[in-house]
């Protein structure tokens, strides 16, 4: 079964300049209980893509199945866990009183002892007291993370989740994000720190200028390349590359249409403005 299922989803933005499109009938599937890995260069349109999965965007077109649901639904929301690349928190709230708030919001059971179980799980215990305006960065990705899982998803969308964390701290969330996974979980994730990816996705997505180019495991598409770093670069210079090559023969293409096109207008002009001078030759030529 299928925990994601994605079909020609795209986004189109509306500026002075026309319309641009973030992303481009995307297409994927992932399967429940495995970990997905989304690539791409900054501004490929991942953030974008996860924010339609979750239902905080709105496509222009196509659809999204999450858990067999839709995003907009309460129902379906209520099994997503979702971590923004860049959360926000109350920054006068502790650790735990922030915590708190998401767990009534969910309706959270024994919430003291889920927010212990997931302080613990993220290692912020013994540091759940103090104002979240004196956490370092990788304190914050570690409570971005608490209250992702706190309300036990089966789904997990997570962007950036490693993004500011030294080495220990990378191995750890590695560690829960694979403790999810045993537990039948399903996490969606992206991140620019490959090896890591290679390390615990089941499955991998490279998507550049809001299309989706690749898609397979870490080991196919770094078969033949150093390792999965070297084979996201060349895959996306060589799309690059062809896309380019593509672009020259539209544009020479457009340039000898507009070519031919001037020509026949020019041809077509030279014989109407030929046309009553040569009468006016033959009428002299006749007296």
């Amino acid at each position: 079964m299928n925990a994601i299922e994605i079909k020609k989803l795209s986004k189109e933005y509306y500026t002075v300049v026309g319309t641009v499109a973030a992303v481009h009938e995307l297409s994927l599937t992932v399967p429940s209980g495995s970990v997905f890995g989304f690539l791409g260069p900054n501004g490929a349109g991942k953030t974008t893509a996860m924010k339609m999965f979750v239902g905080l965007t709105e496509p222009s077109s196509g659809e999204i199945t999450i858990a067999g649901g839709s995003p907009k639904d309460i129902l379906t929301r209520k099994r997503i866990g979702f971590m923004p690349e860049s959360p926000s928190f109350y920054a006068y709230l502790s650790g735990r009183e922030f915590l708190e708030l998401v767990a009534a919001i969910f309706g959270t059971a024994n919430a003291t002892s889920r927010i212990n179980e997931v302080l613990k799980e993220v290692d912020l215990v013994g540091r759940e007291g103090r104002q979240i305006r004196t956490y370092s960065k990788g304190m914050l990705q570690r409570l971005g993370l608490a209250q992702a899982i706190l309300n036990d998803p089966d789904i997990l969308f997570l962007d950036e989740p490693l993004d500011g964390l030294d080495p220990l701290g990378r191995a750890e969330i590695k560690q829960v994000i694979i403790a999810l996974k045993e537990r039948g979980k399903t996490v969606f994730l992206n991140s620019h720190i490959l090896a890591d990816v290679a390390e615990i996705c089941d499955q991998v997505g490279i998507i550049d200028k809001g299309c989706l180019i690749a898609c397979e495991s870490p080991e196919i598409l770094s078969k033949g390349y150093r390792d999965l770093e070297d084979a996201f670069v060349h895959i996306i210079k060589n799309k690059r590359d062809i896309s380019g090559v593509g672009h020259k023969q539209m544009q020479m293409d457009e340039i000898r249409d507009v070519g031919d096109e001037t020509r026949k207008t020019y041809s077509d002009t030279l014989t109407e403005s030929r046309g009553p001078h040569n009468e006016e030759v033959r009428h002299l030529h006749k007296s």
